[in-house]
């Protein structure tokens, strides 16, 4: 009697261990599945950014999880054992969360959500205070850069340690590893993370060492990790075979490379040397991105592939470096065009609440790729930047002012 009723407990136990399990899955997926009820629906390019900015601002201090996983079942195990997450992907994440809020007007009412952000982020000394310890952190420090009104040499403990953390990563060809323990490969993703950084670092403290490992990522990245008939990036490439490793097209990786370069050109003077160099560049793969874009105005996850699914990461930062690009003046007429598909394609995919969906999820290795689309802060980030340098081509920007102002930021 006594082995019955411990039998009954213990199944008793393991149903509601199971229940409970289920639904820490299957709320999220609920939620998001309600939270995409009537999407798509803004015709109005101010009223969809000025949702867009507002939720960004909530976001900013209070990130939503950028997964490394692609799990959707049993996630408690991923959170448990580690693999849920990481710090490293979640600074770039608010990095563009940052970017995006930093292109707003002051009446915007975002200041005091940026000034939260540094005081609970960086020390009154002006270090961090949780010490990046991947290059992915260089595009949060450039981020910092950016804030209007930012004294940077209140931060330059931390901006330091960015520069130093990013030395310590350059290997023997003289270009910067995305991982110390991947010696061989180069990443496109290291050319957002860092070449930014790098130019406004230094432009800012007279570091011409850092504008020359800047200009080194990026020529070894043309010369070695593109595809010679499409312009386009490979995933990585290896520094002794210089064979091109995992997808020739992959769409963030793209949009890694576009804003690296836009950034970094957009940072030095008209009259820079380097600066001169660069627009052969922008040029160049200007005209490869518009050749992939969809009808639809999105790029894929896999650029060269129209059967693939949009990805608005992808979108997004094209766009951006495409809206950057149309100020050379043989571009400007194609390249707003292929913004204003791109817009298109964005406003469709934007929940009722602002969140911008559809981003691809986090990559795990070369050549392994998520299989997941969702929100992405970073794609958030992004729209905002995006959004506001389109308003003003549009109208001078004075509507979107308008109607950013009469937001109510603080709202969680």
């Amino acid at each position: 009697m006594e082995l019955l009723s411990a039998g009954w407990i213990f199944a008793f136990i393991l149903i509601v261990s199971i229940a409970a399990l289920s639904l820490h899955d299957l709320v999220p997926l609920l939620g998001t599945w309600l939270r995409r009820i009537h999407i798509g629906r803004y015709d109005q390019h101010a009223h969809w950014h000025s949702a867009v900015a507002a939720r960004g601002a909530k976001w900013l201090n209070r990130t939503p999880v950028a997964k490394v996983t692609d799990q959707t079942r049993l996630t408690v195990i991923e959170r448990l054992n580690g693999r849920y997450s990481a710090s490293a992907l979640q600074d770039w994440q608010r990095a563009s969360l940052l970017l995006g809020l930093s292109e707003l007007p002051e009446e915007s009412g975002v200041k005091h959500e940026m000034e939260r952000f540094l005081s609970t982020t960086f020390t009154d000394k002006g270090d961090w205070r949780n010490a990046p310890r991947h290059v992915d952190s260089a595009i949060l420090a450039y981020a910092v850069m950016k804030i209007p009104g930012i004294q940077a040499d209140r931060y330059r403990p931390a901006l330091d340690a960015i520069r130093r953390l990013i030395e310590d990563h350059v290997g023997e060809d003289g270009t910067v590893r995305y991982r110390n323990a991947m010696r061989e490969y180069r990443y496109v993703d290291t050319v957002g993370f860092i070449c930014p950084f790098l130019i406004a670092y230094g432009m800012k403290f007279g570091d011409t060492t850092s504008l020359e490992l800047a200009m080194k990522q990026i020529r070894a990245y043309v010369k070695f990790g593109f595809h010679e008939g499409l312009g386009i990036p490979a995933h990585a490439y290896d520094i002794s075979s210089e064979a091109p490793l995992g997808l020739i097209g992959w769409g963030r990786g793209l949009g890694w490379f576009a804003i690296g370069l836009i950034d970094m050109w957009s940072e030095l003077p008209s009259n820079h040397v380097y600066k001169r160099e660069l627009r052969h560049v922008v040029k160049a793969f200007a005209e490869a991105v518009m050749k992939l874009q969809q009808p639809g105005g999105s790029w894929s996850w896999t650029v060269t592939r129209k059967e693939s699914r949009p990805d608005s990461s992808a979108t997004v930062t094209l766009a951006w470096f495409l809206i950057k690009a149309a100020e050379l003046e043989e571009l400007s007429a194609p390249a707003m065009k292929c913004v204003e598909k791109a817009m298109h394609y964005l406003r469709g995919v934007t929940r009722k609440d602002g969140a911008v969906e559809f981003s691809q999820g986090d990559t795990k290795d070369i050549g392994v790729y998520s299989t997941l689309f969702g929100i992405l802060p970073f794609t958030q980030g992004f729209a905002i930047r995006l959004g506001q340098r389109y308003g003003q081509a549009i109208d001078g920007g004075s509507e979107l002012r308008m109607a950013v102002g009469q937001r109510e930021w603080s709202k969680p």
